[in-house]
C-alpha cells in the first residue's frame, strides 16, 4: 500500500514588528527621502542635475515647500514615537532593548575580529543589534540637529531676537553638513546592512523567519522560546497604568502640536519688523500762475532795442498781443507745462506737438482756427466739465487769442 505524501511544512515565523511600527517605518522613509532630494538640490544649487530637478519640481518656492511640508511630517513621525515609547515604557514595562550598554561594545569588537579571520564566531545578540542601536540612536540625534537648524533657518527674525545672528548662517552649515552625513549614511550603511548583506524583509513583512532570527537575533529567539521575551503585565495593571498616562500623554501631545505651529507660524516678514511712519499732512507746493513768455534768443552782437517813438504802443495796436501769440512762442510750452502729464504720446489727444494737437483725439477737433468760441477744448474748460486741469482765466484767454489769430505754429 502506497505511502500518504505529507505536505511539506512552513517554516515557522515570528513577528518582529507589528502593522504600526511598520507604518511609522514607511512615513519616515518617504518624509526623509523627500528632505533628502529637496534638501541637497537647495544645497548644491548650481549643479546642472539640481537646477533640472528644481525646474521639475516646480522652482524653487515649490522646493522648499515640498521641504517644508516634509519636515512637518517627520516632526510629527517623532512626536508619535515618543507617544508610543512612553507607552511601552511605562504602562507595558517592555525591556528598553534599544537603550545601548557595554555589551554592545563587546559585540561591536567581536565582530570586527570575526571579519577579518581573528574570532571564530560572530556575536550573539538579542533584539536589536549593536548596529541597529547605532543607526536608531544616529537618527535619533540628525532629527534633534536638523529640527533645531531648521526652525532657525526657517525662523530667521524671531531667532535673532533670542541669539546672536551668528547662530543663522552657523545653523545652515550644520544643517546642510547633517544632511549630507545622514542620506550618506542611509545609502552605505542601511542599505547595505538590510538589503545587500542580509535582505531584512522584517519592515515590510513584520515577520522573520525561524532560520533568520537565530542568525540575526538568536538570543531573543532564546527568550521567545523559554518564554520570557514579553511578559506583560496583567490586564488589571495595564488598565490602571493607562488611567496615569493617557492625560499625561494628551497633555504632552497637545503642548508638541502647539510647538509645531509655532514651528510653522512664529516667522514674521521683515517688512513687519519696521515701525509704520506716523501719518502727517504735508503742504504741497503747485503753481498757478501763467507760463512765462520765453527770453529772446542771444545773438553775437547787440541788438538795439526800438524806442517807444519807432514801435506803437500795445494800447494804441490792438493787435500786437495777438501777433506774437503763436505755438512754438507760447501755447505749446503752456500745454506742455499743464497738459503732457496725460496728453502725451500715449494719449488719446497728443498735445505735445502742434501737428498732433491739430488733428485733435478720440473725442475730434479740439482746436478750431479762427473760432476759438466754437473750439472743443475752449468749451470744456468754460463749461467746467474737464476733471483734472486748472488754466487761469489769463491762460485760457492767451489760447483763445491764439485760435482767434488762426493758431499760428510759428
Amino acid at each position: 500500500m502506497a505511502k500518504k505524501s505529507t505536505p511539506p511544512q512552513t517554516e515557522r515565523t515570528y513577528e518582529r514588528f507589528p502593522l504600526a511600527r511598520r507604518i511609522e517605518h514607511l512615513t519616515m522613509l518617504l518624509s526623509f527621502t523627500t528632505l533628502g532630494l529637496t534638501g541637497l538640490i537647495q544645497k548644491f544649487a548650481t549643479s546642472t542635475t539640481s537646477q533640472f530637478l528644481v525646474g521639475l519640481l516646480g522652482g524653487i518656492e515649490s522646493v522648499r515647500s515640498i521641504h517644508h511640508f516634509a519636515a512637518i511630517v517627520l516632526i510629527i513621525g517623532t512626536m508619535y514615537h515618543l507617544v508610543v515609547f512612553g507607552y511601552q515604557a511605562y504602562v507595558l514595562r517592555i525591556r528598553l532593548s534599544m537603550l545601548p550598554g557595554f555589551q554592545d561594545a563587546k559585540d561591536a569588537l567581536q565582530a570586527l575580529l570575526y571579519n577579518i579571520g581573528f574570532a571564530k564566531s560572530r556575536p550573539q545578540m538579542g533584539r536589536f543589534t549593536f548596529e541597529e542601536k547605532a543607526e536608531y540612536w544616529a537618527f535619533v540625534w540628525g532629527t534633534i540637529v536638523m529640527a533645531v537648524t531648521g526652525f532657525l533657518m526657517w525662523n530667521p527674525i524671531t531667532s535673532a531676537k533670542i541669539l546672536p545672528g551668528e547662530f543663522i548662517p552657523a545653523a545652515k552649515a550644520a544643517h546642510g553638513g547633517e544632511a549630507v552625513l545622514a542620506v550618506l549614511a542611509i545609502i552605505l550603511w542601511h542599505m547595505y546592512g538590510v538589503h545587500i548583506k542580509f535582505f531584512n524583509k522584517a519592515m515590510w513583512t513584520g515577520k522573520l523567519t525561524e532560520q533568520e532570527m537565530l542568525h540575526e537575533h538568536p538570543l531573543e529567539l532564546a527568550d521567545i522560546k523559554a518564554g520570557i521575551a514579553d511578559r506583560r503585565p496583567d490586564e488589571a495593571t495595564i488598565r490602571k497604568r493607562q488611567k496615569i498616562y493617557f492625560p499625561i500623554a494628551s497633555i504632552l501631545t497637545l503642548g508638541m502640536l502647539a510647538g509645531i505651529y509655532g514651528f510653522i507660524n512664529t516667522e514674521e516678514t521683515s517688512l513687519t519688523t519696521i515701525p509704520p511712519l506716523a501719518e502727517q499732512q504735508v503742504e504741497v507746493f503747485v503753481p498757478q500762475t501763467a507760463t512765462p513768455r520765453p527770453t529772446s534768443t542771444p545773438t553775437a552782437e547787440p541788438t538795439i532795442a526800438p524806442t517807444v517813438a519807432d514801435t506803437p504802443s500795445a494800447a494804441t495796436t490792438p493787435d500786437a498781443a495777438t501777433a506774437v501769440v503763436s505755438w512754438d512762442g507760447s501755447v505749446g510750452p503752456l500745454f506742455q507745462q499743464k497738459c503732457a502729464a496725460c496728453h502725451g504720446a500715449s494719449g488719446g489727444l497728443n498735445l505735445a506737438a502742434y501737428t498732433d494737437a491739430m488733428k485733435g483725439g478720440a473725442s475730434g477737433v479740439v482746436f478750431t482756427a479762427g473760432d476759438s468760441a466754437g473750439s472743443l477744448m475752449i468749451i470744456k474748460f468754460e463749461s467746467g466739465k474737464h476733471p483734472y486741469a486748472v488754466l487761469t482765466t489769463e491762460e485760457l484767454d492767451q489760447i483763445k487769442s491764439w485760435l482767434d489769430a488762426g493758431a499760428l505754429e510759428k
